[in-house]
C-alpha cells in the first residue's frame, strides 16, 4: 500500500516543480482519481490550476449537479456543456475502440480550448497504473492514456498519480480529507456511457443506460461491489401489456476486484435482481428484458466496450 504522508509531499513538490509558475487545467471528473489529482495540483499550485469538467452527455444521472456541489470550494470551477460535440463526432461510429479514440481526441480539443481561455501550457490528469497497464498491453484503451490524439497543443501532462491503483488512491483520498461521496464513490469509466452502450450511440440508448445505471447503482449497494453497473447489448422481443415488442435488452454487471485488474462477479440474490429488473422494464417502455452478468475477469473485461 502507497504510504500517505510520505506520497503526498512528494506528489506536490514533483507537480510545483514540473510546472512551475505556470498555469494548468485538471480534467475534473468527479471520480476518486481526477478528484484526487485535482486536489495535490490545488495544493501544489493554487490559483495557477483551473478545473475543468466537461460534460460529455456520457455521464451518469445527476452528474453535473454532484460536481457544482462538490467543487464549488475552487472558485476557478469550469463546467462545459459539450455533449452536442461529443454526440456529433460519435454519430455513426460503433467500433468500441474508435470510440475511445474519437472521445480522446473530443476530450482534449475541449481542454485545449479551456487552456486558452486560461492561459494554461499544463494539462493535470487523474490517470492511474492500471490505466497504463491495460492501454500499453492493448486490453482497451483510455480516454487519457491510449485514446489521446498524436498532437496534443500543451507543453505537458502532469499524472500525480500514475503510479497508484484505486484502493491506494482512495487511501490518499481519505489522507487528504477529501468526501466520503468522493474518495469511496464507485470506479466510473472515462469514456463514461460510451463503453455501456454497444454499438452505435444514441440519445435512446445513452437514456436508457444512465437511468439503468442508477437504478443498480441504488439495489446493489448493500452489496459494496467494486463496480456495479448496466449496459444496453442489443435488441430482442418482449411483451408490453398485449402488445409484442422489440425492445431493449439491458445487462446488469457486478463485480468484487482490489484494483480492477482482475475481477470476480458477484452473487446476488433472486429477489434483489427480480426488484432490478422490474424498476428497469418498468420505467422504460423501450427495454424487452434484463440479463444478470456472471463472466468474471478474465476472461471479460469489467466494462462491455
Amino acid at each position: 500500500m502507497v504510504e500517505t504522508h510520505t506520497f503526498v509531499p512528494e506528489a506536490v513538490e514533483e507537480i510545483e516543480n514540473e510546472i512551475g509558475d505556470a498555469n494548468a487545467v485538471i480534467a475534473l471528473s468527479g471520480g476518486v482519481d481526477s478528484s484526487v489529482a485535482a486536489a495535490l495540483a490545488y495544493e501544489a499550485i493554487g490559483d495557477q490550476l483551473t478545473p475543468v469538467y466537461v460534460d460529455t452527455g456520457l455521464m451518469r444521472k445527476g452528474e453535473t449537479d454532484q460536481i457544482r456541489e462538490t467543487f464549488d470550494y475552487m472558485e476557478s470551477l469550469r463546467i462545459v456543456d459539450a455533449k452536442d460535440r461529443f454526440l456529433d463526432a460519435l454519430s455513426g461510429v460503433t467500433d468500441p475502440e474508435e470510440k475511445r479514440a474519437v472521445i480522446g481526441e473530443q476530450f482534449i480539443r475541449e481542454f485545449e480550448r479551456e487552456a486558452k481561455e486560461s492561459d494554461a501550457d499544463y494539462l493535470v490528469q487523474g490517470t492511474i497504473y492500471p490505466d497504463r497497464i491495460e492501454s500499453e498491453g492493448g486490453i482497451k484503451s483510455h480516454h487519457n492514456v491510449g485514446g489521446l490524439p498524436d498532437v496534443v497543443d500543451f507543453e505537458g501532462i502532469v499524472e500525480p498519480v500514475r503510479d497508484l491503483y484505486k484502493d491506494e488512491v482512495r487511501e490518499v483520498a481519505r489522507h487528504l480529507g477529501l468526501d466520503e461521496i468522493v474518495a469511496e464513490r464507485m470506479p466510473f469509466p472515462g469514456p463514461g456511457l460510451a463503453v455501456r452502450v454497444i454499438g452505435e450511440i444514441t440519445e435512446e440508448k445513452l437514456e436508457v443506460a444512465r437511468d439503468a445505471c442508477h437504478v443498480v447503482e441504488e439495489e446493489l449497494e448493500e452489496y459494496e461491489p467494486w463496480q456495479a453497473l448496466a449496459a444496453v447489448i442489443g435488441k430482442a422481443t418482449g411483451v408490453k401489456g398485449d402488445n409484442r415488442v422489440h425492445g431493449w435488452v439491458v445487462s446488469v454487471r457486478s463485480v468484487e476486484s482490489r484494483d480492477g485488474m482482475t475481477a470476480r462477479a458477484q452473487e446476488i440474490d433472486w429477489e434483489t435482481l427480480q426488484r432490478i429488473q422490474s424498476r428497469i422494464t418498468g420505467q422504460n417502455e423501450n427495454v424487452a428484458r434484463v440479463v444478470y452478468d456472471v463472466t468474471h475477469k478474465p476472461p471479460a473485461t469489467i466494462e462491455y466496450e
